[in-house]
């Protein structure tokens, strides 16, 4: 008896495959991310000013003045193991980057950083702000990144006077005001329906304000269980980031309201927990293949000195050393544990906070700088052809990874070009245009 080929045989089933990976396909299209922050500094909206950014640089650069006069003492703050030449060029390459670019994302808050206020007062604050950013901006002192983080839409009062600073800020920063990189942060997101409002909202506001559509990114706080298991017990971010659309560039995990809601005691309250680390990946997961990331929450273990004066005795000096030490060493900690998870964003309470934050993560760059690129370049020994170096066995999909890693780490100066070519074999300029399918 003759057959037909299988293929035809099975040709309903084909179809059915294909249409199925055209619905893949428009989810996960694989569009380029470009450049991304590496971290969110936020602050109160009442304290805002065009002149905010070059204080936190100034608060920066004491803290590593005084923590941290030499290189030994800053990786041994962060916990890190480097011969004294690699701490010493660690050192140098995070205090360049904080005099060149100290804050890459920045969020002006009017939620928990700001609190409640009067109608009248949060008014006021949101007209400064516009015009504050709008200012910054017409002098170029603005970070790649910024925007504001309204109120939750978790009530109808609540999500009225979040419309309200959403619509007043727009209008005082006027039709000049809107930088690149702006973007509007919504805390405590439960329901797409939120998530629809806002998209609404943005339209609406950049049409009156006279900012081009879609100028404005928007990012989603997943701080609630219900945002990551629907009330029908399926996983409810991939439904937000329906809703949200081609306007989301991020997830930013809310750990402590997340906590809170998990019946997790404060003790208990850190990023390294368990909870927190399965809520971290479930958003990698939803976000892969996208060009939405994921942003990892704030170490709450400020690097603040408890003693002030020029008058300090020797024990008040050296507890205000254990006290910054230890805020550096737990950032640290957080930092490169979210970059295990692929996560390459966290969020920073304090300014003091970045000198650990950048430390952390130039390391990290630096480690995989040689290993990294001796696969790339063994891979496009055999280009398209999956091969072995020692241990590693790389593909297309794997060189693709290693390829961002180097973008991402020139972006943020963690390494120079020159490290990088030496490292690839590859210019930056051939980094830049190559892609791998």
């Amino acid at each position: 008896m003759a057959f037909p080929p299988l293929a035809d045989a099975l040709a309903p089933s084909l179809e059915t495959l294909e249409q199925g990976l055209l619905r893949l396909k428009h989810l996960r299209p694989a569009v380029e991310m470009g450049r991304r922050p590496v971290h969110v500094l936020y602050g109160g909206a009442h304290l805002f000013q065009a002149r905010s950014l070059g204080r936190i640089r100034e608060i920066a650069r004491a803290a590593m003045d005084s923590y941290a006069p030499d290189g030994t003492t800053f990786a041994w703050a962060l916990g890190l193991s480097l011969a004294p030449d690699a701490a010493t060029q660690l050192r140098n390459r995070v205090v360049e980057k904080l005099e060149r670019e100290p804050v890459e994302d920045y969020r002006v808050d009017f939620e928990d950083g700001y609190g409640v206020r009067p109608d009248a007062e949060e008014d006021t604050h949101a007209d400064a702000v516009g015009a504050a950013l709008a200012e910054a901006n017409r002098q170029k002192a603005l970070p790649p990144f910024v925007g504001i983080r309204i109120k939750s839409f978790t009530s109808a009062k609540s999500a009225r006077r979040a419309l309200r600073t959403l619509e007043r800020v727009f209008q005082a920063a006027g039709p000049g005001g809107c930088p690149s990189g702006f973007a509007v942060t919504l805390p405590k997101v439960s329901l797409p329906e939120q998530v629809n409002l806002l998209v609404h909202a943005l339209s609406a506001v950049e049409a009156r304000a006279g900012w081009s559509d879609g100028s404005v990114a928007l990012e989603l706080m997943v701080e609630t269980p219900q945002a990551l298991v629907a009330q029908d017990g399926m996983f409810g971010v991939p439904r937000l980031l329906a809703a949200a659309g081609p306007r989301c560039r991020s997830l930013h995990l809310g750990p402590y309201d997340l906590s809170a809601s998990l019946g997790i005691t404060g003790a208990r309250t850190t990023l390294a927990h368990p909870a927190l680390d399965l809520a971290r990946r479930l958003l990698v997961l939803s976000t892969s293949g996208t060009s939405v990331s994921v942003s990892d929450g704030p170490t709450t273990v400020l690097p603040v000195a408890p003693h002030r004066g020029d008058t300090l005795t020797r024990d008040q000096q050296a507890e205000n050393r254990r006290a910054v030490h230890a805020g550096w060493r737990r950032t640290a900690e957080d930092v490169k544990r979210a970059l295990e998870d692929g996560v390459f964003q966290g969020w920073d309470l304090h300014p003091a906070q970045l000198p650990a934050r950048f430390g952390a993560l130039f390391a990290f760059f630096q480690a995989e700088l040689e290993p990294a690129g001796a696969r790339l370049r063994s891979f496009l020994e055999r280009a398209a052809q999956a091969n072995r170096l020692g241990v590693m066995f790389d593909d297309a999909a794997t060189a693709q990874v290693l390829l961002n890693t180097f973008r991402r780490a020139l972006a943020c100066a963690a390494v120079t070009p020159a490290q990088v070519e030496h490292a690839t074999a590859l210019s930056v300029e051939q980094l830049a245009r190559m892609r791998f399918r």
